[in-house]
Formats: structure tokens, sequence, C-alpha cells
């Protein structure tokens, strides 16, 4: 579904109204909350692909190349950076393997600890990452779909709902 062959009506606030007719109306602003983070998630996914399928990058895979360039040298263990993007190891390991495949990280022995692993940034993945956060800041990021006086009001709101899952403290 695209802009330019929008549905009659909102679905979402349908479903609101179904949820509410069938005797749920406690739950139907939660119901419509979710089915709207979802919907949007969607869209901006797309957006965000849109950009990054060319370059042959998933989301994930940007997400690991930025936290490396923002690292103070570029490297860090596997284990880390398993727990900076909030995600299982084995993702972290499944985004490695692509991005070293493609040239743009190497597994190093981390000198300090024998057991553990570095991830280091190369010269291409620091050029692949600083060309994607080009392109993404210009088409997706500078323009996100919402009123630019809204978006604090947006990040704040689910600032909470991400701290309130146990994503930080603060």
């Amino acid at each position: 579904m695209t802009a330019s062959d929008p549905l009659p009506l909102d679905p979402i606030a349908e479903a609101r109204r179904q949820w509410t007719e069938r005797g749920w109306g406690e739950v139907a602003d939660g119901m419509a909350a979710v089915t709207s983070l979802m919907r949007a998630q969607q869209i901006v996914l797309a957006r965000v692909e849109a950009v990054l399928r060319p370059r042959r990058l998933t989301f994930a895979r940007y997400e690991l190349l930025m936290l490396l360039t923002f690292s103070r040298h570029g490297a860090m263990s596997m284990k880390r950076a398993s727990s900076r993007l909030q995600v299982h190891p084995t993702s972290v390991t499944n985004a490695v393997d692509r991005l070293e495949a493609a040239g743009l990280v190497v597994r190093r022995a981390h000198p300090r600890d024998g057991r553990a692993t570095l991830v280091e940034l190369t010269p291409a993945g620091r050029t692949a990452a600083e060309d994607a956060t080009t392109e993404l800041n210009a088409t997706v990021f500078a323009a996100p779909g919402l009123d630019p006086g809204r978006l604090g009001q947006l990040v704040e709101v689910l600032t909470e709902l991400r701290r309130d899952a146990g994503d930080f403290e603060g």
C-alpha cells in the first residue's frame, strides 16, 4: 500500500470501533496504540530499507557499522556490541558474518581477553556507514513524516515506553 492508493478509511480506527462494539472498549485504545506503532514501524522500515538495500545493508548491519563508527577505536567486543544494540549475540554474529564477507568489518582476537573477539570497522566499512548516513539523513531522518514541532513529543513518549520496558535505567 502506498501513499498513491490510500484506503477510504483508517483501518485502525475501524478496528478500535469494532473492539469497543464487541465489549473490549477498556482495551481499545491500547490495541489501537500497539497496532499504530506496528504499522508506523513498517512505514519507517520501508523508507530506511529503500536507502540501505541498494547498499546491500540491512538496518541491523547499518546499526552495527554505526556503533563501531561511534566507538573510540572503531572496534568493540561482540559481547559489548550485542549489549549496546540490545540484541541476542547470535544476531550480532550473523551481522558480523555478513559485514565481514562484504569487507566492511574484520574479526580480531581481543588483546586482553583471550575468550573475546573484537569486531573492527574497515576503511570500506567506515565509508559505507558514512555514505548510508548521508543519504538516510537527507531522505529519511530530515523528513520522518511528522510535523517537526511534534518530533520531540514522539521521542518522549517512545522513551517512556522503552524505559518502562527495561531498555535502560533512568
